[in-house]
């Protein structure tokens, strides 16, 4: 069986392919799918929640940075929790955690399509047709993916100019249509938000920037990997930061806190209604579909090399279940298999809960594995490495007590899924090693 690494091409994405690809991800899978979702926790502070999330994002990527440029590779998180741990189940674990947290924002992003693209049709569509429009798709991303690193870098350079352009022209338009006035007011915040109950959104709000990580798993595909994985990951999370406050004083400037609340899963195309009308919803819908498109084909081109990567360390079995093609390819199959289920089987909030529970978890472990480990080899200042463990577990635990409140089903499903992983990669290890002793 030949390597997935004979795919790859050293150097095949640039510095401007690389921000794409990390715009593509977080801004397909953050403002359209959590901008609502925020909002219902934070009250009108929804938009402190994203600067909040962008602040401690920028801490966590400050790791990522420093390990993927020290030492480049195509699995990226893979091989920064090999760096600290070694070849054991909490590297597998939480390797293939983060590989999940992965593929259930691809299944928020297919979700966001499907739920946008209903708001085009003037009657009630069933709601059957969010996750078939969803696994939809997920299947054209999957044809898309086959096709390599040259169509990806291509869709995903051009999609980002459209959909950041047509956000910010969708924001100016909304912005003056309502003379600059808030309907949801952010000082004093609308809804009266508590602190655990704000703290919860940030958590939701990291989901929207996570996608920095997709370009640390592009490793050496990127042209002069040492300087332009930190380049790319600092541009990335600067546009989408701009960005994500420019939609939200649009959004803000169009709704009432109760009217975004209510249009959550759509919250951009509602937002459009009152300022520009139907064909501003029309445009609004079709940069999201867009974006979303987008983010998902970015988003299964670095989980699948993820995956990969995995088994060539031999942290999951490498099992084909008799497909033809590479280990690549099968990975592939694999990351829209699942997300396919996710978006056929959980709404867009519990989705959102579960990808926020699971990369906060699995980002805890990586920077205590740098601090332990690694921070001499990298240059990494453990001070900064501290504050990142700090603000993630501060957002994880409001989190938790917030949703044990309130849908108490999702945390006991996110944290058996969690308990499952660890058990299956301690099992796994060790049977592969009492194999390796017999031989």
């Amino acid at each position: 069986m030949s390597s997935h690494s004979d795919d790859y091409k050293h150097g095949s994405l640039s510095l401007l392919g690389t921000v794409a690809m990390g715009t593509g991800v977080m801004i397909g899978a953050g403002i359209f799918a959590l901008t609502g979702q925020v909002a219902e926790l934070a009250g009108g502070l929804f938009p402190i929640a994203f600067i909040v999330a962008a602040v401690i994002s920028g801490f966590s990527a400050y790791t990522y940075i420093k390990v993927a440029s020290a030492y480049p590779s195509a699995g990226g998180i893979a091989m920064i929790l090999k760096k600290a741990y070694g070849e054991t189940a909490v590297t597998g674990a939480a390797a293939l955690l983060m590989a999940l947290s992965m593929i259930i924002s691809e299944s928020l992003v297919a979700r966001t399509f499907g739920t946008y693209t209903l708001q085009l049709f003037s009657s009630d569509p069933a709601e059957i047709w969010v996750p078939v429009l969803a696994v939809g798709l997920i299947v054209a991303a999957f044809l898309v993916n086959i096709a390599g690193n040259k169509v990806i870098g291509t869709v995903s350079n051009i999609s980002a100019v459209i959909k950041i352009g047509g956000l910010l022209v969708f924001a100016a338009i909304a912005v003056a249509a309502s003379g600059i006035s808030l309907h949801t007011s952010i000082v004093p915040p609308s809804g009266d938000p508590s602190i655990s109950t704000f703290l919860g959104s940030v958590a939701l709000a990291i989901l929207a920037f996570k996608g920095f990580t997709t370009i640390t798993n592009a490793g050496d595909e990127v042209t002069d990997p040492k300087r332009n994985i930190g380049r790319a990951i600092i541009i990335s999370l600067v546009i989408c930061l701009v960005v994500y406050l420019t939609v939200c004083l649009a959004v803000a400037s169009s709704l009432t806190l109760d009217e975004l609340i209510a249009a959550k899963d759509y919250s951009l195309a509602e937002a459009a209604r009152p300022a520009i009308g139907g064909y501003g919803v029309m445009f609004t819908v079709a940069i999201a579909m867009i974006a979303t498109a987008s983010g998902l084909l970015a988003s299964i081109f670095a989980v699948s090399r993820m995956l990969a990567m995995l088994t060539e360390m031999n942290l999951i079995p490498r099992g084909h279940l008799g497909l033809p093609g590479d280990t690549q390819k099968h990975t592939l199959v694999y990351t829209v298999v699942i997300a396919a289920v996710l978006a056929v089987v959980f709404d867009l909030s519990r989705i959102a809960s579960m990808g926020a529970i699971f990369y906060l978890i699995v980002d805890i472990a990586i920077h205590w594995g740098v601090l332990r480990h690694l921070h001499r080899d990298v240059g990494a200042n453990r001070a900064v490495l501290g504050t990142a463990i700090t603000l993630d577990m501060v957002a994880l635990g409001a989190f938790l007590i917030v949703k044990c409140s309130t849908d108490p089903l999702i945390v006991i499903v996110s944290l058996v899924s969690i308990a499952f992983v660890v058990a299956f990669e301690y099992y796994y290890l060790r049977r592969l090693r009492a194999i390796g002793r017999q031989e």
